[in-house]
């Protein structure tokens, strides 16, 4: 069962543990959130789960205790003792490493992963689309984020929200905001809202779809200016020429082209050139 606020604050303070802003440390302490993202993760005979942040094990316990073999990352050494009672007659694979240096060939084909997270504030983001860039068995994601990185991971084209993080969202699943989190049920509480967010796997990497993304991050980068400019120099060809090759019109600037623009961009470049 997962752990409630009263529970976490006693935890901690039992192993003089307290949360440290700098790791973005905000522990969830809901149990009918944490049930739903369970619930959200899908199967567990069919997929093994991944966490990053296990924090106070809230969500680590809920996961295993729903049948999920669960791999856990986990920075802060001194949330070990508090893991090693939180997660007591639990089998899981809790690995006290800096998840931003994963090893992404473990996330392989061979293996159905689902993440299943309250993504750290600092770095959560950063890590979320690098596994669904480079993780080729990452099939799922529901993670809990900061609201302000949720809308970016969900936006479309036309949202003050939309940038380079939805595009790649875009590009590798299907992205649905599930619930919104409030503040008080964390602790500490932070000063922003949360959401949770799902991501339905579409596509495993490749190599037009890695090109698309190094294009819509070359088109961001110089996001007021037309992508006639914007891309000039990043394209093999002029870039007027490309774009009038995929009909999109070359005075439309970074935030006007969805993912599919970004994917036709990249798909119109000679292979050779790739």
């Amino acid at each position: 069962m997962s752990q409630t606020r009263s529970e976490i604050g006693t935890l901690l303070r039992r192993h003089a543990v307290t949360p440290r802003k700098g790791l973005g440390q905000h522990f969830l302490a809901d149990r009918n959130l944490v049930a739903k993202m369970v619930d959200l993760a899908g199967d567990p005979a069919r997929s093994r789960a991944l966490e990053i942040g296990p924090g106070t094990g809230t969500i680590t316990r809920a996961l295993a205790e729903a049948g999920f073999a669960v791999t856990a990352y986990e920075i802060d050494e001194r949330l070990r003792p508090v893991l090693k009672e939180s997660l007591a007659g639990l089998d899981v694979d809790m690995r006290f490493q800096n998840a931003a240096r994963l090893d992404m060939n473990e996330f392989g084909a061979g293996t159905d992963w689902v993440l299943v997270s309250n993504l750290p504030y600092r770095l959560g983001t950063s890590i979320l689309l690098e596994l669904l860039q480079e993780a080729a068995g990452l099939g799922r994601c529901v993670v809990v984020a900061q609201r302000e990185v949720a809308e970016r991971l969900t936006a479309g084209p036309g949202s003050k929200a939309y940038g380079l993080p939805s595009v790649i969202t875009a590009l590798y699943g299907q992205a649905r905001l599930e619930f919104r989190v409030p503040p008080q049920v964390f602790l500490p509480a932070p000063k922003v809202d949360s959401a949770a967010v799902s991501i339905r796997r579409v596509a495993p990497p490749e190599p037009v779809r890695s090109l698309a993304v190094r294009i819509a991050a070359a088109a961001f980068r110089k996001r007021r200016k037309m992508v006639r400019s914007s891309l000039r120099g990043v394209l093999p060809a002029p870039a007027e020429e490309i774009l009038a090759s995929t009909g999109i019109d070359p005075t439309k600037r970074a935030e006007d082209l969805d993912h599919g623009a970004y994917l036709s961009i990249a798909s119109a470049i000679p292979r050779t050139d790739q």
